[in-house]
């Protein structure tokens, strides 16, 4: 429980339904849908789709999602790949011939939107209410207008130079980012809202909304075709596991990089986490090195899942041991994590329980700060650059190719306690989320915080060459941590964002929600 004398947030308890995710608009829009007879996936759609525009420089239908859910009544965990893949008609070869990564605000960037396609599949599968009512609400709200809040003003002020040509006209106010409370209203996506409302998937990937999206990228150089949009289908997958602490961890497959969590945390296992002090340097310092170790190994390894053979590698307990006793107790590693090709730390989640006791747990970006900053001409559509995730270097399992899926830093999250669904949950922050799924894991089990707590507790990340330190870490375990070796930087704002809702086997629902987002969690 937390200390009531000081600031903080109390942890959300219901029993019908509960949704947490970083919009208030989207979690009441969500728990409204379950109110109205709608199951958790209608509602996690609704409030996803919404998310576009109330965060429109974090994701929107431009972008992909990955989905982890548990069916009503069932303790089993499926996953849903919506990533969406590269062009029949990329060219590796010539783009290293052009530069040696691909640039991320161009055309060769922007990967085919899978989310859209997603969604209307679940919905079908899945959903009670039908695609019209999940949709309404953001109908209403892009052409009503949303309130800009307060983060999301200051993280849509940071990534305006990443939007270009039209995308300009439609998301900035007087050549500036809105300031908040000032009125972000998006109608042109209304109109294509409302013909996937009508038609399904064929709306946005067939006929003239596809013709719009088509005809603007080869206007910038893109090779992308009709074809390549009417062919997009998300693929129904199995989920990866692993385990810490007596509860069972479910990640989603690649091309999405829920294995680095797993291999992550099967490293911790071979370190007494639990004797450390949460917020020393020592903790810091062990996770940082196992954090640089486990994303190597995701560079190398990690890509499109037909093009991925070591899976098992990533994902076996030998593997770990091995990279853990590469861990010096009093040294710092040079060098940082090698091999990402871009950085990002843009993304929603959203999370929602019914009173069925159906999970979704739901992740969905456009990568970058607005994407590739490229919008289509008639209707607005922001596009993702997730391309951007591909590598450039020839016979790497991640080279970009025709059709291929590129490796995502998006991962949904789901634990389970005794086989039985516990918590869905979710830490946005692009690179972060693996080393961001094993430091909540640990908050909760190796030193027995609650959800919230676990949630607002202080972040480091080592990225790159640097270990980015929250300013809650005292100054004392700053210096140590550069003593030891670390570049210690302070990150431009806060590391990651992140939301969970509880199970407990009285039935009760506890939802948590980042104070480092402008959400909530709430439910009825």
């Amino acid at each position: 429980m937390r200390d009531f004398h000081k600031p903080g947030r109390s942890a959300v308890y219901a029993t019908n339904g509960m949704c947490a995710t970083s919009h208030p608009l989207a979690a009441k829009t969500a728990v409204q849908m379950l109110e109205a007879g709608g199951n958790a996936m209608d509602a996690a759609i609704a409030g996803a789709v919404l998310l576009g525009l109330c965060e429109p420089q974090m994701t929107g239908i431009g972008g992909d999602c990955f989905v982890l859910f548990t069916p009503p009544g069932s303790d089993e965990v499926m996953a849903l790949n919506g990533s969406g893949r590269a062009p029949a008609g990329i060219d590796a070869e010539k783009l290293r011939a052009e530069r040696p990564v691909i640039a991320p605000y161009s055309a060769d960037a922007v990967s085919i939107p899978g989310a859209v396609d997603a969604f209307c599949k679940l919905s079908k599968d899945w959903g009670k209410i039908g695609l019209k009512a999940a949709l309404a609400p953001a109908i209403h709200y892009a052409e009503a207008g949303v309130p800009v809040a307060e983060r999301v003003s200051s993280d849509w002020a940071k990534a305006t130079d990443n939007l270009s040509g039209h995308a300009r006209d439609l998301y900035l106010m007087n050549g500036a980012a809105p300031a908040p409370g000032q009125v972000f209203r998006a109608p042109e996506q209304a109109r294509v809202l409302r013909e996937i409302a009508m038609e399904g998937r064929a709306g946005f990937y067939e006929g003239e909304v596809a013709q719009d999206m088509v005809s603007s990228l080869q206007a910038l150089g893109g090779s992308h075709t009709l074809d390549d949009f009417a062919n997009t289908a998300c693929d129904y997958t199995d989920p990866i596991t692993g385990d810490y602490g007596g509860l069972d961890l479910y990640e989603h497959p690649p091309n999405g990089q829920g294995a680095t969590a797993i291999l992550l945390l099967n490293m911790l296992k071979h370190f007494d986490i639990s004797a450390m002090d949460p917020w020393g340097t020592q903790r810091a310092h062990i996770e940082a090195e196992a954090t640089k170790l486990a994303y190597d190994t995701r560079n190398r390894f990690l890509s499109d899942p037909d093009h991925m053979t070591r899976l098992d590698y990533m994902t076996s307990p030998e593997t770990a041991a091995k990279l853990a006793a590469l861990i010096d107790p009093v040294k710092a590693m040079p060098g940082g994590v090698p091999g990402a090709e871009a950085v990002h730390k843009d993304t929603i989640y959203i999370t929602v329980v019914d009173k069925d006791r159906m999970c979704v747990s739901l992740i969905y970006s456009i990568f970058h700060g607005f994407g590739s900053g490229i919008a289509t001409d008639k209707f607005g559509i922001l596009f993702q650059n997730r391309g951007a995730g591909f590598t450039l270097a020839q016979g790497h399992p991640n080279e970009a190719g025709p059709g291929k899926r590129p490796m995502h830093t998006i991962i949904p999250g789901l634990l389970q306690k005794d086989g039985k669904p516990y918590m869905p949950f979710g830490v946005m922050g692009g690179q972060y989320q693996p080393a961001g799924h094993a430091r909540f894991i640990t908050n909760m089990l190796d030193f027995g915080m609650d959800p919230q707590a676990a949630i607002d507790a202080p972040r480091c990340f080592a990225q790159g060459a640097e270990l980015g330190v929250e300013t809650s870490y005292s100054d004392t375990v700053k210096q140590e941590l550069s003593d030891l070796g670390h570049d210690v930087v302070t990150p431009q704002t806060p590391i990651g964002g992140a939301q969970a809702i509880a199970i407990h086997e009285n039935g009760v629902l506890e939802g948590a929600s980042d104070p480092r987002k402008d959400g909530i969690a709430l439910g009825y």
